[in-house]
This record gives C-alpha cells, structure tokens and sequence, in this order.
C-alpha cells in the first residue's frame, strides 16, 4: 500500500513538472509585442469654439388692429410674400351697447343743439343784413352755429366709426387691417371668425400677423465666458444649420453682449453676425444652428496626436523610436491645439515615428 502512495506521489510531480516545461516552453516561442507607431504630420491646426443658436430675421413685426371685433376675412397666408400697405384682414366690429347708446346720445344732442343755433343765426342775420348789429357782432353767432355744426359731423363720424369703421371722407378704413412692412407672412395666428382686442395705452392687442424681412438674417446664440474674450466683431462664422446638414453658410460677428447670463451653472453671453445668404437654399425663420468660430489657426505646422503626449511634471515627453522597436523618452515643446493634433514646437523633426499610446 505505501508503496502504491508513492508511485502516485511519484506521478503527480511528473505530471506537474512536464507541465511546467511546457508552459515555459510555448511562452518562450511567443512572438515578441510589437508597438505600433503615429508620424510626426504637417498639417493646419484651426482652434475654434462652437456657439449654439438660431438663425432668425432681424426684424420681426406683429401686426395688430385698431380696432375691437371679429376677424371677418383673411387676405394673406403664412409664407406669402406682402408689400407695406397691402390688406392682410378685415374685421367686423362689435362695439359693446354702451358705447353704441353714449354716441347715439351724443349725435342726438348736437342735431338739438344745431337747430337751435341755427334758429339764432338766422335771426342774426336778418339783423345784421338790416345793419341792426355789427359785423363783430354777428360774427359771434356765425362761430357758434359753424362750431354746432362740426359738433354734429363729428358726431356722425363717430358712429359710422363704431358700426363700419370708417367715416363719411376717411380714405382708410379702420377694420382694414394694412401690412406695415414689406416682408413675408410668417404666420396668422388668428383665424376667420375669431376675437380681437384693439391695441391701445392699455393693452398690447391681438396678432394680426407676423411680417418679417427673410432677405435679412441674423443669428443668435451664446459663448461660454472663458471664450468670449477671444471673440472680436467682424470675426467670420460657420453655420451649421440642422435642418440643412452638409449646407453651411458663412456669417460675419456683429455684436458680443456686453453682460454675461446665467445658463446651467456657468456664465455665457450672447452674440449676433449677419447671415450670408445662399440663392439656393431656404432659410427658415427659428431653424436652429451651431456657429463654428475660429479663435487661432496655424497651416504647415509640425503636429503629432494629442493622445501620444506623456505629461509629467508640467512638462511633455513622446517615445521616439531610434531603431525598430526602441524608443526613447525626449521632452517636447508644444503650441496650438485643435483638440485632437497638437503642434509641436520643438523636440521632433519630419517623418519622425512616435510610439502610439
């Protein structure tokens, strides 16, 4: 039996020692680890901040009435184009019975007061054509009955305004709503037979229409504080617009708020640039929009990726290969970055291999 244990022992100590050889073995006729190697480029380094926006008119008019009542007809839709004074609605008016009732009034005692001054007038004139009275004299009465009549005119037109909308010798009418700009329609938020308020001292008034100029427009959006003081008017934008992927359009800065405003935590500011047109594109008035602006550019510069740099110390290495498969550690001057290349200053040289971190 002790002599079976021992042959078993005997066994696993083969087992575990051929074993062993042939782990170091295969390792051993591995194949060696082979680095994999980036150039040292030239190329054009652009540094540039993105600011996110829209792109909308420069200036965008709401059209209100005049005049309180009932949307009776609409002569403009959303997209057309209008000139400065064409008819975009007309409304019918619906004055409330007290206003109707103080001018009905109103009309009532100026026709009696008329009748009476003319009464006297007439008598006056008869008078003064006896040379009874003077001129001076006369002419008083003359006042008083031209006056009573502009009393009733105004009267009159009083009415007519509050039940048509216009007088008895008004060119314009009241509840024809005129386009104050020339511009396109941007939208008609008020359809046939809807209410609207008036505009007045006391209240804004309803939407008509929005009027605005598409041949002119600008975009807006905001910078983060720590890149707006790099920005300078008259600087050229690239517009990224969502809706017209692979489209840009170029724009020109014209405006950096002088006030910084509060966004999620940090502090931004808002600029404006002037959108250069394309002839063959559509832009949509709120289309939203990402502004590329080029802060630094530098072209034929030595670059490596950025990914390859050893930072230690405040200082920057690569591993430069001397031969195939060394390499050694050599500090290097770094300058402009774009984020992805970084251009080298000094420590490298053209066609250079780098190992690849």
């Amino acid at each position: 039996m002790k002599k079976i244990m021992w042959f078993v022992v005997l066994g696993l100590i083969a087992v575990v020692f051929i074993g062993t050889a042939v782990f170091l073995y295969k390792k051993s006729q591995q194949a060696p680890v082979v680095y994999q190697t980036d150039s040292v480029i030239k190329t054009t380094i652009v540094k540039k901040t993105v600011a996110i926006g829209k792109v909308i008119p420069r200036r965008e008019i709401e059209v209100k009435s005049q005049v309180s009542g009932v949307v009776e007809q609409l002569f403009v839709v959303a997209g057309q184009q209008v000139k400065k004074g064409d008819i975009l609605a007309k409304i019918t008016l619906r004055p409330s019975m007290l206003q109707v009732n103080q001018a009905e009034s109103q009309l009532e005692s100026a026709k009696i007061n008329l009748q009476n001054t003319e009464i006297e007038y007439q008598r006056q004139k008869k008078l003064f054509e006896q040379k009874l009275i003077s001129a001076s004299e006369f002419n008083k009465f003359l006042l008083t009955y031209n006056l009573q009549r502009e009393a009733v005119t105004s009267s009159e037109n009083n009415m007519l305004l509050l039940k048509s909308g216009a007088t008895k010798k008004s060119e314009k009418i009241s509840n024809m709503i005129p386009a104050t700009v020339t511009g396109m329609v941007l939208d008609v938020p008020n359809k046939e037979g809807a209410f609207i308020v008036e505009s007045s001292t006391f209240q804004s008034g309803t939407s008509v229409a929005n009027l605005a100029d598409m041949t002119d427009m600008i975009f807006e959006g905001n910078v983060d504080e720590s890149e707006v003081g790099k920005l300078r008017e008259g600087m050229e934008l690239v517009l990224n617009v969502g809706a017209l992927e692979g489209k840009p359009f170029t724009a020109m800065l014209e405006y950096i708020s002088p006030k910084g405003i509060s966004d999620q935590g940090t502090i931004k500011f808002q600029i404006r640039a002037a959108v250069k047109l394309n002839n063959q594109l559509f832009l949509r008035a709120n289309y939203s929009a990402n502004a590329d602006i080029v802060l630094d550019k530098k072209e034929n510069v030595l670059a490596i990726n950025e990914g390859n740099l050893i930072i230690e110390d405040k200082a920057n290495f690569v591993e430069v290969e001397v031969a195939p498969q060394k390499f050694e550690k050599r500090e290097v001057k770094t300058g402009l970055s774009d984020g992805i290349n970084i251009e080298v200053i000094s420590g490298l040289k053209a066609n250079e291999k780098i190992k690849h971190r």
